[in-house]
């Protein structure tokens, strides 16, 4: 989730992203050509991306396990 530079709440697609900047609002271009400004910065973008891939991966790790067990 982040937040448009209106204040309005969006959730935006990290998969789709081809690059973010800072100009010096932080603008996301989609790979569809579609461009989202942001009221977060660039470090802070990156770090909810991380984040969610982490937790993502946590819970693919949990799912497996639960499934199959440890070896």
């Amino acid at each position: 989730m982040l937040t448009k530079i209106n204040g309005a709440p969006i959730a935006v697609n990290c998969d789709l992203m081809q690059h973010i900047e800072e100009t010096p609002d932080t603008v996301i271009t989609l790979s569809n050509g579609n461009k989202v400004v942001v009221k977060e910065s660039l470090e802070e973008v990156i770090g909810r991306i991380v984040g969610y891939r982490r937790r993502l991966s946590g819970l693919i790790d949990a799912e497996y396990e639960r499934r199959y067990g440890t070896e």
